[in-house]
């Protein structure tokens, strides 16, 4: 019998940057065994156009147990767990292949949100005993980002029942935040640690913990 996979996939460097971690800590964990899963990575284009059909292949391709999908927050200063995709593209800046959409819909047809089915909140405790730095996050944007979330939570939903997955936030590398003022960073070592523990804790977990977690504002 094959090995479960957990699909885990980042994305291409876009908004003039070299690099994105959420590509880095995919390629460091490929091929890991972690707590029975087999790490798959995938890197998703930052196009509207064609992010949502290479997730469609790679779901299909692997047809994985888990999926997390990985991205780019630069400003942020810990790993984001994001709860809730919206319905609604509102891009700030142009995708690598320059269109920028502004105020549609991901999916015409489609829900005005979808929530995480990953159990998140378990999640922020494993990172904090690890003195890695999260937070729960509610909003993923309205860029390619979100698209994909909607787009995964919708597959998820439609044709692979069963599947847990969502989407996490990850802060600039070191190497990025000089270029930004030094704004906030983590590096890959401490990322990568901590997506490991998330998956990990993802294995053990069926019913996420029922803890406080919401906001005031």
């Amino acid at each position: 019998m094959s090995t479960p996979i957990v699909l885990l996939l980042g994305f291409e460097p876009f908004a003039d940057e070299r690099i994105n971690p959420s590509a880095d800590i995919a390629r460091c964990l490929d091929g890991e065994i972690i707590g029975g899963l087999r790490v798959v990575s995938g890197i998703l284009p930052v196009t509207f156009a064609h992010a949502p059909l290479r997730l469609a292949e790679l779901l299909d391709q692997h047809q994985p147990a888990l999926v997390i999908a990985l991205g780019q927050a630069g400003g942020r200063s810990e790993i984001s767990l994001e709860r809730v995709a919206i319905n609604l593209i509102d891009a700030r800046i142009a995708d690598n292949a320059g269109l920028q959409p502004i105020d549609v819909d991901v999916l015409t047809s489609g829900p005005g949100a979808y929530f995480s089915t990953l159990p998140l909140k378990a999640i922020h405790e494993t990172l904090k005993s690890l003195n890695v730095p999260s937070a729960l996050s509610l909003s993923a944007g309205t860029y390619v980002c979100n698209q994909v979330f909607y787009w995964l939570a919708h597959l998820i939903a439609t044709e692979h029942p069963g599947v847990r997955g969502g989407f996490i936030h990850v802060p600039w590398l070191p190497e990025q935040a000089i270029d930004h003022s030094d704004e906030p960073a983590l590096s890959v070592e401490v990322m990568v640690r901590g997506i490991r523990s998330v998956i990990e804790c993802c294995t053990r977990t069926e019913a996420d913990l029922h803890v406080i977690g919401g906001t005031t504002h």
